[in-house]
């Protein structure tokens, strides 16, 4: 029996690895396939050429297997938070990778626990750890973007000045800047290819982008566009406003690094000093795993790191 239980969850970790060198390879393609799987305009029988034979087919087995999910809200928000990390899969079949990383670290602890009792809560802790990571990959874009928005801005002037059209100009920032910018206002290009309005696809991109310093820019230039104006001079204000935003959140980091540090340690004290324990002395951490008491303190003291670090998070974060 054990040996199955091996056997099953060295077949899932591989189709979690086989899913993860997917995803890297999906996110760096070029495949109009991939850029246009967004705006459902691929057929359905189309697929995308990849290299690795085992991943195709673990990619079809997700695609299948996430049918059932599409239906629920829970996958339409997954959707969006997928497309604000830049990730090019749809919120059921992140669901499908989801319920598979559960069932793989369930099996993973039962195997080295033996404790049917342990397993299932660490299992359970594994999906949670991969929307924290998603989070923080929609944050980290949203920065990336606004540090790119000045540059952006300047870009569209000078194309404004040159007698490109405002769309023109846009063009060019797809074309020229890097990613994630580029990345966005190419979607917006083939949007309104599609036949969406310009106002519709700037709405959108600033839903997805959920920048407040984009949303001043996309409200400059709808205004600009209803009453008319200088809309090159426009720009070039706002992004003077918004490079000093960026500094000044930039003196804010540096005064705060203190405290994001100790929001770090904080975290990762207490597993560190738990292998460190188990290394020269096992015989006392079993308690954790073998009493029923230690359960209860361990998953008290992961409540309380998890409390203390978005305690910490709350006071260094500054809104500017």
């Amino acid at each position: 029996m054990r040996f199955l239980l091996a056997a099953f969850c060295a077949v899932l970790t591989f189709i979690i690895v086989a899913l993860i060198v997917l995803f890297v390879k999906r996110s760096q393609s070029v495949n109009v396939f991939h850029r246009l799987r967004r705006h459902n305009v691929v057929d359905k029988t189309g697929k995308a050429k990849e290299n690795e034979p085992l991943v195709q087919r673990a990619y079809k087995f997700i695609k299948q297997a996430s049918k059932p999910f599409s239906a629920w809200n829970a996958a339409r928000n997954l959707d969006f938070k997928l497309k604000q990390a830049g990730i090019p899969l749809y919120g059921a079949e992140f669901i499908v990778v989801l319920v598979i990383s559960a069932v793989a670290t369930t099996f993973l602890v039962y195997i080295v626990t033996l404790n049917l009792m342990f397993a299932p809560f660490v299992g359970a802790m594994a999906p949670m750890f991969i929307l924290v990571w998603l989070s923080f990959l929609v944050r980290r874009r949203r920065n990336s973007f606004t540090e790119q928005l000045g540059d952006c801005l300047t870009t569209v002037a000078n194309a404004l000045r040159a007698g490109y059209s405002f769309q023109q100009a846009m063009d060019v920032v797809a074309k020229e800047m890097e990613p994630p910018i580029s990345v966005e206002f190419e979607r917006v290009m083939t949007d309104i290819a599609m036949g969406v309005s310009l106002e519709n696809a700037l709405d959108q991109m600033n839903t997805r982008v959920g920048s407040s310093d984009f949303d001043l820019v996309v409200t400059a230039v709808l205004i600009q566009r209803e009453v008319g104006g200088n809309l090159a001079q426009i720009l070039d204000t706002i992004s003077e406003t918004i490079s000093d935003r960026i500094r000044m959140k930039r003196e804010i980091n540096a005064l705060t690094a203190q405290g994001r540090l100790s929001s770090w340690v904080l975290i990762c004290l207490p597993f560190a000093m738990a292998v460190f324990c188990w290394m020269f002395n096992r015989e006392q951490m079993q308690v954790f795993i073998d009493e029923q008491m230690g359960h209860y303190a361990l998953a008290f003291a992961l409540l309380m790191e998890l409390i203390g670090y978005i305690v910490i998070q709350r006071i260094v974060d500054i809104e500017i």
